[in-house]
């Protein structure tokens, strides 16, 4: 559905982006994370055709950017950042309004608004003024007037932006129907936990280039240079047994001792380790939990993007 080629756009000596590649495929909710100013809106702006790249390719649905714009911006609907309303018309007035730019008519164009209204849960709005509404609002206002054409695929620039913790969920829950829609969907966010738990694929960029292009799991896998596990026995007793036990085992690096568990720092590259559970219990060692310690996606973003992270 959307894929791109050493896309590039300088400005002067300066790189906007840089060597930009992406294949997304139908349904894919493609969370685009990275600071202020790293090169989210101008690669989403590109794929809009609203922009020319320097050099590189982008397709949308097969479609080129260069030889076929017109094609693509009847396939795409993009929601910038930020975004006037008009302040002398409801909500349905505005969106009726840009259905007929999609030259939607007639019985169509009202049936389409309604159910547009319905999808992001504005229907009890539908008469007030669209200046009067509140930001989360608003952004659903954006986002059914994004959906107006039936576009099949969806460029969202920061559409959590600004929003209370209510209205996020909310956006949230629009985005993962969205998804299960099978729209194919970017949305770029500097806020790294909202996009966590919505998205199938993660890119991370910095500095207008991606560092990371792969799933929430894989972006994890790439950082984290030892795998950690965090056991919790029946009886708090057995905690410093388990200590005992697993610093004799060829494949712990360490353990740590905690308040109710022992985490277990294993040797770098080891990911088999189903032998554990069965060795704690020939030692008369109950367990209550046996996990493994995720890092967090904010853990995974600092590393790709300053160097920087909380490896073992």
């Amino acid at each position: 559905m959307i894929k791109t080629a050493d896309l590039t756009k300088k400005y002067g000596d300066a790189y906007a982006i840089k060597g930009i590649d992406l294949n997304l495929n139908s349904g894919d909710l493609f969370g685009f994370i990275g600071p202020n100013g790293a090169g989210k809106t101008t690669t989403m702006r590109i794929i809009a055709t609203l922009l020319e790249p320097t050099w590189g390719e982008a397709y949308v649905c097969d479609h080129s950017v260069h030889t076929a714009p017109k094609e693509i911006r009847r396939l795409v609907g993009y929601m910038p950042d930020f975004f006037g309303v008009y302040e002398d018309m409801t909500v349905v007035e505005y969106l009726e309004f840009f259905a007929a730019s999609y030259r939607i008519t007639g019985q169509a164009r009202r049936l389409r608004v309604n159910e547009m209204l319905e999808v992001v849960d504005l229907d009890f709005k539908r008469d007030a003024f669209a200046n009067t509404l509140s930001r989360g609002q608003t952004q659903r206002l954006g986002l059914a007037r994004t959906l107006l054409h039936d576009p099949q695929v969806l460029l969202l620039d920061e559409p959590l932006s600004g929003l209370d913790p209510r209205a996020r969920i909310e956006m949230r829950n629009l985005l993962r129907k969205l998804g299960e829609m099978g729209k194919t969907i970017i949305v770029s966010s500097h806020i790294l936990p909202e996009l966590a738990d919505v998205c199938n694929k993660i890119g991370i960029i910095d500095k207008g280039e991606l560092k990371q292009n792969a799933t929430k799991a894989e972006v994890i896998r790439m950082v984290r240079e030892h795998l950690v596990l965090v056991i919790e026995p029946n009886s708090s007793d057995d905690l410093t047994k388990i200590i005992s036990i697993l610093d004799q085992h060829t494949a712990v690096q360490g353990c740590e001792l905690g308040d109710n568990s022992v985490r277990v720092v294993m040797n770098k590259e080891v990911e088999d380790y189903s032998d554990l559970p069965k060795t704690l219990m020939d030692q008369g060692v109950y367990l209550k939990q046996f996990y493994e310690e995720e890092l967090d996606l904010e853990s995974a973003f600092m590393a790709l993007t300053k160097g920087t992270s909380n490896r073992m």
